[in-house]
């Protein structure tokens, strides 16, 4: 296997949900409170500083309107934007700051309060962003009807059923019922998901992620802690960007992104032992754990019945309940993620944590499974 040239040294998070009184800046900053406290560096320490955007504070400058705001003087620092990818995106640009020797600590940070500051109407306008100018958004398409395209093409492709679907929404549910700073922790049954509310047929309710307020921020550093956890694979694909240039709505091409992040790593899919998956929608699920090869074409939700992608099975996935359950913050969703699997490889993840994973597979999307970014992270 391949040695680690970054390291994830410290991570932190808020809550997720309702904050009332929040900020973006104020929620990033307690989250890259915890995260310098966790790997033991004062601000002056930190050389680069990558922050994702914000939907409630959108800043020509975010990176260094946080800089002096946290009282950071970074050599190196911009925002980025990538959409559900950001997060990745943002870890993998400082895996290569810090191998390259640009920078020795970079602060990845993120997040929003876009359930009690955005409102309805400014997150329809700004998610449209999404959409083509001239060919779909004059049709009116909401970001869940996106979804709801691949997901009717996948289901008829592959043979999903709405049931399938359902099974990932329990899941992350379940997950999310052991992290306290979980935005939906209630459980719910494959009933529950099928009689919700209609959104964009065949999504429901409880097929979507929740919108939250929170943050979460990591520090990836050229000398590791104990214990040492590593980033040693990344990649990136960018197939399109508008659903309308999709070539083909139940194949987006994704396993060559994430063979090359496992080439780099040195390991194969039957080393990996904890999946995060990005799950804006339950479809985002199961669309990206087939097309990066940890269940075969239709398979996904048959697995998940048997327990698979459960705290003791084979692969268990977004133990923190993923952007289903433990909410959807932006960027810091996504960031989430990656907070989430350093924990568990670090044994650091309290009453959730798994059985001594050490190699863990991250997934990220962005747009309408427009951009992906595969991680790999291991415990040395």
């Amino acid at each position: 296997m391949s040695r680690a040239t970054s390291w994830i040294t410290g991570v932190g998070d808020t809550p997720f949900g309702r904050l009332a009184g929040e900020t973006p800046l104020s929620l990033m900053a307690k989250a890259a409170t915890a995260a310098l406290s966790e790997a033991g560096l004062p601000r002056e320490a930190v050389d680069g500083l990558l922050c994702g955007y914000s939907g409630t504070l959108p800043h020509l400058m975010l990176a260094t309107l946080f800089g002096e705001y946290f009282g950071l003087r970074p050599r190196y620092a911009h925002a980025l934007q990538a959409g559900g990818a950001t997060g990745g995106a943002m870890v993998m640009l400082a895996h290569r700051l810090v191998a390259s020797g640009e920078c020795r600590h970079v602060l990845v940070v993120a997040g929003d309060n876009r359930l009690s500051g955005q409102g309805r109407d400014n997150a329809v306008a700004m998610l449209a962003q999404v959409g083509h100018h001239d060919y779909e958004l004059p049709f009116g398409p909401t970001i869940p009807a996106y979804y709801a395209l691949v997901a009717s093409r996948y289901m008829h492709v592959h043979g999903v059923s709405e049931r399938d679907l359902a099974e990932f929404a329990v899941l992350m549910r379940r997950h999310a019922a052991l992290h306290p700073g979980a935005h939906l922790q209630a459980p719910i049954t494959v009933a529950d998901v099928l009689g919700s509310r209609p959104i964009a047929t065949p999504l429901k309710l409880l097929d979507c992620c929740p919108v939250s307020d929170g943050a979460a921020a990591l520090l990836v550093s050229a000398e590791a802690i104990s214990p040492r956890v590593g980033i040693v694979g990344a990649a990136q694909v960018h197939p399109h960007q508008h659903v309308s240039a999709a070539t083909d709505l139940a194949d987006f091409g994704l396993a060559a992104c994430a063979a090359r992040a496992l080439a780099e790593a040195g390991a194969a899919r039957e080393d990996v032992d904890l999946l995060a998956i990005y799950d804006s929608f339950t479809i985002t699920l199961l669309a990206l754990l087939e097309e990066t090869g940890f269940a075969p074409r239709g398979k996904a939700a048959a697995l998940a019945r048997d327990g698979v992608f459960g705290r003791d099975g084979r692969w268990p996935l977004n133990p923190h309940g993923g952007l289903l359950s433990f909410g959807h913050s932006g960027v810091a969703g996504g960031l989430a993620h990656i907070v989430e699997a350093s924990r568990q490889l670090r044994g650091a993840a309290g009453t959730r944590q798994l059985r001594s994973p050490h190699l863990a597979f991250v997934q990220g999307d962005g747009g309408v499974m427009s951009s992906h970014v595969s991680l790999v992270l291991r415990r040395e």
